[in-house]
């Protein structure tokens, strides 16, 4: 339970910082176009271009952290699940036995004649 706990903690702590980033970097971003147009300065306009790069990957990177959390709690869910199979152990004559002792289970007897390809 305390690694789940920490799991969930970690995730919301992640995505607050995430959303803060983005938020200090969009004012960040309008302080410095004010900037590139009143300085017309070619520097200042390539700075821009990497402040808006950068906003835009710690974007991709709040939506990649989205999607480790959706894939932790797939996992979480798949590890709880458990399958049953039954199996049939024994011969196909056994098998035919077993169908033809009780009728009612299973119709042997073929609606139509499946032709063969050769």
């Amino acid at each position: 339970m305390s690694e789940e706990k920490n799991i969930k903690t970690d995730y919301d702590y992640s995505r607050q910082t995430y959303y803060d980033l983005i938020e200090k970097g969009r004012e960040g971003l309008e302080d410095m176009m004010e900037v590139a147009r009143s300085s017309e300065h070619p520097r200042a306009y390539e700075v821009l271009s990497g402040m808006i790069k950068n906003i835009s990957d710690v974007n991709d990177k709040l939506m990649d952290l989205n999607k480790k959390q959706k894939d932790i709690n797939k996992e979480e869910v798949k590890q709880v699940g458990n399958t049953t199979n039954n199996v049939f152990l024994g011969s196909t004559a056994d098998l035919q036995k077993l169908l033809q002792q009780d009728e009612n289970i299973i119709d042997v007897t073929p609606d139509r004649e499946l032709s063969r390809k050769s």
